[in-house]
C-alpha cells in the first residue's frame, strides 16, 4: 500500500543519513592517507571537465528536445512524423554506438558538408579548409550526448504540455493571446511541474552517461581515473575515488532537485 504524500515529507530520510555518514567515513580515510589524497587530487581535474560536458550537453538536448515537442504537437502532419521519426531512431541506439557513429563517421561528414558550403567564401582566400581534427573530440562527444538525450527530452516535454489541461489554453484563446503568448505565459508554467521530476531524472542520468565519453579520450574524471589506475595499479583505490566524487555529484543533485520540486508544488498550493 503507497504510503501518503503528506507522511513521506514528515518522515526522517534515513537513507540520507546513511550516506551522509558513508561520505564522511570515506573523506576521513581519503584525508588521513597520503595515497588517497593523491589520487582524489589527480582525479578531481577531471571533474571539471565532468561538469562542462553535462551542463553544455543538457542544455543543447533541451533545446532541441523542445523543439522536436513543440514539431510533435503542431497542426503540421508533415512536422508531426518528423519528429516521431527522429525520436524514435534516436532513442533506439545506444548512446555509446551514437558516441562512436558522431565521432568517426558524423564529424567527418559535417566537416565535408561544411567546407562544401563553404567553397564560394574559401576561394576568396578569406577562411581556410576545416579539417576533421579541428572538431575536437570533446565537442564531438557533446554533440552525441545532446543528440542522443534529447530524444528523450522531447518525450518529457510532449509528456508535460499534453498534461496542461485544454480549458486553460482554450481560455488563454478567448482572452486573445496569441500562440507564443499562449505557450509562454499558460501552458509552459503549468507543465514544468509535471516535466521537472524526469527532467530532472535525465540530467542526472546524463552526469553518469557523460562517463562514456572516455572511450573517445575526453579527460573527464572517468578517462583520469582509468589512466593513473592503468599506470599504477591502484585499481581499487583509483575507482572508489572515481565511484565517490561520481556519488557527490549525482546526490547532490537529486537533492538539490526535490527541494526545487517541493519548493514549486509550496508555491503552487500557496
Amino acid at each position: 500500500m503507497p504510503v501518503p504524500s503528506s507522511l513521506r515529507g514528515r518522515e526522517f530520510p534515513y537513507w540520507l543519513a546513511a550516506a551522509v555518514a558513508l561520505g564522511v567515513f570515506a573523506a576521513i580515510v581519503i584525508a588521513s592517507s597520503d595515497l588517497y589524497s593523491q589520487i582524489i587530487l589527480i582525479c578531481s581535474k577531471g571533474v571539471a571537465i565532468t561538469v562542462f560536458v553535462t551542463a553544455v550537453s543538457f542544455a543543447l538536448a533541451c533545446l532541441v528536445g523542445l523543439v522536436f515537442a513543440v514539431m510533435a504537437l503542431s497542426g503540421s502532419r508533415t512536422l508531426r512524423e518528423v519528429s516521431r521519426f527522429y525520436v524514435e531512431i534516436i532513442r533506439g541506439v545506444p548512446i555509446l554506438v551514437l558516441l562512436f557513429y558522431i565521432a568517426f563517421v558524423g564529424a567527418p561528414a559535417l566537416v565535408t558538408a561544411v567546407n562544401w558550403l563553404a567553397t564560394p567564401v574559401r576561394d576568396t582566400g578569406l577562411v581556410g579548409e576545416l579539417r576533421t581534427r579541428d572538431l575536437s573530440f570533446l565537442w564531438r562527444a557533446i554533440i552525441a550526448l545532446t543528440i542522443g538525450y534529447s530524444a528523450f527530452i522531447a518525450e518529457v516535454f510532449r509528456a508535460g504540455i499534453l498534461a496542461v489541461d485544454p480549458g486553460q489554453v482554450e481560455a488563454a484563446n478567448a482572452l486573445g493571446l496569441k500562440r507564443w503568448h499562449r505557450f509562454r505565459f499558460v501552458v509552459m508554467p503549468q507543465a514544468i511541474r509535471t516535466i521537472l521530476p524526469p527532467l530532472g531524472n535525465d540530467f542526472v542520468a546524463m552526469v553518469k552517461d557523460s562517463s562514456l565519453v572516455s572511450v573517445l579520450g575526453v579527460a573527464d574524471l572517468t578517462q583520469i581515473g582509468k589512466v593513473y589506475a592503468s599506470g599504477s595499479f591502484r585499481f581499487f583505490e583509483t575507482y572508489s575515488i572515481v565511484a565517490y566524487l561520481y556519488l557527490i555529484l549525482t546526490v547532490s543533485l537529486s537533492l538539490a532537485l526535490r527541494a526545487l520540486e517541493r519548493r514549486m508544488r509550496r508555491h503552487a498550493a500557496g
